[in-house]
């Protein structure tokens, strides 16, 4: 026989979970901490990725990779063949490594690291970003935008000359054929392969004109700037929303930004802040999570796991609640099963 009061707590769990659904919470997270007693190379972490099981973090002194969730590392460093031990961002496809160092872009393939530098026409040998696609590279430095087709063997680089808004580049995306420059002069993006530039600022609206990092997904993209908040545009740029420390948002320094399944992730000055409903709305995580420390300069998810790059080691979360972009009719549904957790 049914009983209506499993009906009414069916109901009143949907309406809770709309409730948070509609405050922009994410999910009630708890941080563990891996640092230099793990393995890790160093607590200060840069950047981070993670891909087929394996983390890999850029740190202050190499690279660090860890097949087991970050209980255990192994490190990369210049005694390996890495140009540098300062690592300030990593990625990886197809089984190939990129670390974008302090001497060079260097890329491990066939179990060996090959670094490219200004003798290979990079701009300049201070990478602070690196993303791959198609087969073309890209990296952001401190001379302009460097694209390569050939593996990293030549380079063609995109400065203020070509429209850039600046010749320090701090993170680079593409998507779609348009590529995303967060420079100190704006968010700079290209749809010609970094021929011209059409730059975005202040002007625009943006927060600040120093952007540290952006990323797109869905037709809006993400800008994270210095003291300006996180940016978002659904119109290439022209215009821009910024959420700030009045939306809930740990600190108006953004240093890093990811969205994932309807979650935003944005790595702040003040602890890992996220957002279910595009920025209205933020919660935030700190040191009193478990985070390793309050100032978060990356932020990464992949397959329920958030990765927090922090000045005191990685942090890792695992989600824990219904995501935010479940439907009433899905939410119903967790109810009757007794608040069942599902997968994004």
């Amino acid at each position: 026989m049914h009983h209506p009061a499993c009906t009414n707590r069916a109901v009143l769990v949907a309406a809770a979970t709309l409730a948070v659904m509609a405050s922009g919470t994410h999910a009630s997270l708890t941080f563990t901490n891996s640092t230099t007693a793990n393995g890790l190379g160093f607590n200060f972490v840069r950047g981070v990725y993670a891909s087929g099981g394996t983390i890999y973090a850029a740190t202050l002194r190499g690279l660090s990779t860890s097949t087991n969730g970050g209980v255990s590392w192994t490190n990369s460093t210049t005694a390996n063949g890495l140009g540098g031990n300062i690592v300030r961002g990593v990625y990886e496809s197809s089984g190939t490594i990129y670390a974008a160092t302090n001497g060079g872009l260097s890329i491990y393939k066939d179990s060996t690291w090959t670094t490219f530098t200004t003798a290979n026409g990079l701009a300049d040998n201070t990478v602070y970003g690196v993303y791959e696609s198609g087969g073309t590279i890209y990296a952001a430095t401190g001379g302009g935008l460097g694209t390569s087709t050939n593996g990293g063997v030549s380079w063609t680089n995109s400065t203020t000359a070509n429209g850039l808004g600046n010749n320090f580049v701090y993170g680079v995306y593409e998507s779609g054929g348009t590529i995303y420059a967060a420079t100190r002069g704006g968010l700079s993006t290209s749809t010609n392969g970094g021929v011209s530039w059409t730059n975005f600022t202040t002007a625009n609206g943006l927060g600040n004109n120093r952007v540290w990092g952006v990323y797109e997904s869905g037709g809006t993209i993400y800008a994270a700037t210095n003291g300006g908040g996180l940016g978002t545009s659904t119109n290439g740029g022209v215009s821009w929303t910024n959420s700030t420390t009045a939306n809930g948002l740990g600190d108006n320094n953004v240093l890093g930004v990811y969205e994932s399944g309807g979650t935003i992730y944005a790595a702040t000055s003040g602890g890992l802040s996220t957002s279910t409903d595009g920025g209205v709305s933020w919660t935030n995580y700190t040191t009193a999570n478990g985070l390793g420390n309050n100032f978060v300069y990356g932020v990464y998810e992949s397959g329920g796991t958030i990765y927090a790059a922090t000045t005191g080691g990685l942090s890792i979360a695992n989600v824990t609640a219904v995501p935010g972009a479940a439907g009433v009719a899905g939410l119903a549904t967790i109810g009757l099963v007794g608040l069942r957790r599902r997968r994004r």
